[in-house]
């Protein structure tokens, strides 16, 4: 059992960098991979960045360059960098906890990009 929660969302220009942290609880973190997703109006949830258990990284093509994964298992949480922002990065992003056998999502947070 795992419990998500993102912090760090929020109303950027575009160019604009944003933080983003998922805390997780319950479990022990180090044995899941951490992942992010995103979803926008209208749209699919679609696959952001993931971070397995051993620090190997992957990233969307559309974020590639962009944003940066990176976890911290003493504090139990993920975190996206995101940097240079564009209004097609507007979505409600969401952190996902997964190893074999389960997966668990947070609730999400806002993140808006302004022209």
């Amino acid at each position: 059992q795992v419990q998500l929660v993102e912090s760090g969302g929020g109303l950027v220009q575009a160019g604009g960098s944003l933080r983003l942290s998922c805390a997780a609880s319950g479990s022990i973190f180090s044995m899941y991979a951490m992942n992010w997703f995103r979803q926008a109006p209208g749209k699919q949830r679609e696959f952001v960045a993931h971070i397995n258990t051993g620090g190997y990284t992957n990233y969307a093509d559309s974020v590639k360059g962009r944003f940066t994964i990176s976890r911290d298992n003493a504090k139990n949480t993920v975190s996206l960098q995101m940097d240079s922002l564009k209004l097609e990065d507007t979505a409600v992003y969401y952190c996902k906890a997964s190893r074999i056998g389960a997966e668990y999502w947070g609730r999400g947070t806002q993140v808006t990009v302004s022209s």
